[in-house]
């Protein structure tokens, strides 16, 4: 199995509430499209629709195969309830062989 930092991706998605973030963390990693989901709080300000927000979101930073994408972006669109979800892929350019090791074996429907 290639092993190469660009097979491995750190997806970011905002979600509203921490119950949606909680749900969409635990279908990530019960499909094993994810080996790990960390949320954490954060406030952020945007322009939607014309006017300047301020809003709390929860932030999910995914650990994943590059090759899981497509799902995890389908498996968020289905979950989230934004309209205009974020939901961006972070190409890794280095990372430790161990670590990738870890995503493969958490991510295996081999298990």
């Amino acid at each position: 199995m290639d092993r190469s930092p660009s097979n491995y991706v750190i997806v970011i998605a905002t979600c509203p509430t921490q119950a949606e973030a909680t749900r969409a963390a635990c279908a990530l990693i019960e499909k094993r499209l994810a080996a790990c989901v960390q949320a954490n709080p954060i406030t952020s300000t945007y322009r939607w629709q014309g006017a300047v927000e301020t809003a709390d979101e929860i932030r999910l930073v995914i650990k994943a195969r590059d090759a899981d994408y497509a799902a995890i972006e389908q498996l968020l669109k289905a979950t989230l309830s934004y309209e205009n979800p974020e939901i961006v892929a972070i190409p890794l350019t280095r990372g430790s062989r161990l670590y990738f090791d870890w995503i493969d074996l958490e991510t295996s429907c081999q298990q």
